[in-house]
């Protein structure tokens, strides 16, 4: 339900997406759907394996911390902000070392190393020495991974594909997450309630080793930059901080997406004990929740390119910005109103998840159709250091908050600061045009 996830946050994939987003640019649309081309099928199997195993992961970790270890408020906020900080400690680093890297190999060995750490968790527990601060650690190490797994995926699409792919690439990759948040939660609570959460995390390391193996078998053409051509880290890092806050259109959507995940996350990470204990829900129903909610996704990537051809590329940012901060508000008027909590929560969900599906296809498609190959893991590490690196922060402030105010006033907080987030691309350039600019024509 985490808005930016990438959100940024974050980047996924639908079945019925299909179609490619046609816009006015120069790329022509295939001939062809990427359904025919085996090779990014390799790839997209794999990925949607793992983001079902992520999914279980998301909801058993907290629901272990919450039900089985007794987690504080706090020690809630603390777990989410090892899980994200790393994109603020080595988010910018990670961007020029993928920039030097096969993207491809960076995945493999990122899948690897999440599969090991995620696998600990039920060998700790049957042992009996898995404590809290152990979460942290490993939450970390998974977190530390992810940065790495996530600049080069957002990076390798084209070297996979061909220009006029993009958009079809990154409309299968986004609705990839959202199949696995329609279905992934429901199932993670199910096995929760049937194995416990310790076990059911063997599911998400076993789904990581298939995408281990998928990125194996997976073909690209990236050809890395010789070594004579790196620059001193402190360069390439400011090259591509450069590239991205030096351009009017990415600067604003930077802006929004950074802005939303910060309030986001404030409101989000109180949700767990909000539903559990407050309402007195069991993890099933919390991941019903969820997948109901992740409806909205699916249709939100079959939808966007016939709204792309409807509104136009560029006011389809502002306009699916405007959705996804107002319907922050339900998530605090749904722990007001218990008795209709549960609609309340689908129908936030469900809104939510179809506008940043709209949003992030479309943003992130410009983003790598403008980015010169050399500065794609730049840019979006770049991208990410803000969008991703504000979430640590905002998960030990609402842990702080919940302690201090209480659940409800934190869900408030970050609801209200939800609204402003769509400011920066709703007053930008984007509602005087149709279709954002090419790398040719992009000013600063």
């Amino acid at each position: 339900m985490s808005q930016s996830q990438d959100a940024e946050a974050l980047d996924e994939e639908r079945g019925g997406a299909a179609e490619p987003i046609v816009a006015d640019g120069p790329n022509p649309v295939p001939e062809r759907s990427l359904w025919h081309d085996g090779n990014f099928l390799t790839l997209w199997s794999g990925q949607t394996l793992s983001e079902f195993g992520a999914q279980i992961s998301m909801l058993g970790i907290p629901v272990l911390a919450v039900v089985l270890l007794d987690a504080t408020a706090f020690q809630v906020g603390v777990l989410d902000a090892a899980g994200l900080v790393a994109f603020l400690l080595i988010g910018l680093p990670a961007g020029v070392w993928v920039d030097r890297m096969r993207k491809r190999h960076v995945m493999i060995w990122a899948d690897a190393v999440r599969a090991v750490a995620i696998a600990t968790i039920p060998l700790m527990w049957m042992l009996g020495a898995l404590h809290i601060w152990q979460l942290y650690a490993i939450a970390f190490v998974i977190g530390v991974a992810t940065v790495f797994f996530d600049v080069s995926y957002q990076s390798v699409i084209p070297s996979l594909v061909r220009p006029g792919q993009i958009a079809e690439a990154n409309g299968k990759l986004q609705a990839t997450q959202q199949v696995a948040q329609l279905a992934g939660p429901a199932i993670g609570g199910g096995l929760i309630s049937l194995v416990s959460a310790p076990f059911a995390m063997i599911v998400t390391a076993c789904t990581y080793v298939v995408s281990f193996v998928a990125l194996l078998l997976t073909r690209d053409h990236e050809v890395p930059r010789p070594a004579h051509e790196h620059e001193p880290m402190l360069r390439e890092i400011g090259e591509g901080l450069r590239w991205v806050f030096g351009n009017r259109y990415l600067r604003r959507i930077v802006g929004t997406t950074g802005t939303s995940n910060f309030f986001n996350i404030v409101a989000m990470t109180m949700l767990p004990i909000f539903l559990l204990r407050e309402l007195g829900m069991t993890a099933a129903a919390m991941g019903l929740i969820f997948s109901l909610g992740a409806v909205g996704g699916v249709v939100g990537a079959i939808a966007t390119p016939h709204i792309v051809r409807g509104v136009g590329e560029a006011r389809a940012i502002p306009l699916s910005a405007i959705g996804f901060s107002v319907v922050g508000v339900f998530l605090p008027l749904a722990a007001m109103t218990p008795l209709i909590a549960f609609p309340l929560l689908v129908a936030q969900s469900f809104i939510a998840g179809f506008t940043v599906l709209v949003y992030n296809i479309t943003q992130v498609t410009f983003r790598q159709r403008i980015t010169p190959p050399r500065l794609l893991g730049r840019m979006n590490a770049s991208v990410r250091f803000v969008v991703w690196g504000v979430m640590p922060i905002a998960s030990l402030l609402s842990g702080t908050l919940g302690t201090w105010l209480g659940i409800v006033p934190t869900m408030w907080i970050g609801a209200v600061g939800q609204l402003l987030s769509a400011l920066f691309v709703v007053a930008g350039p984007f509602w005087a045009m149709r279709t954002l600019p090419d790398a040719e024509t992009v000013p600063a």
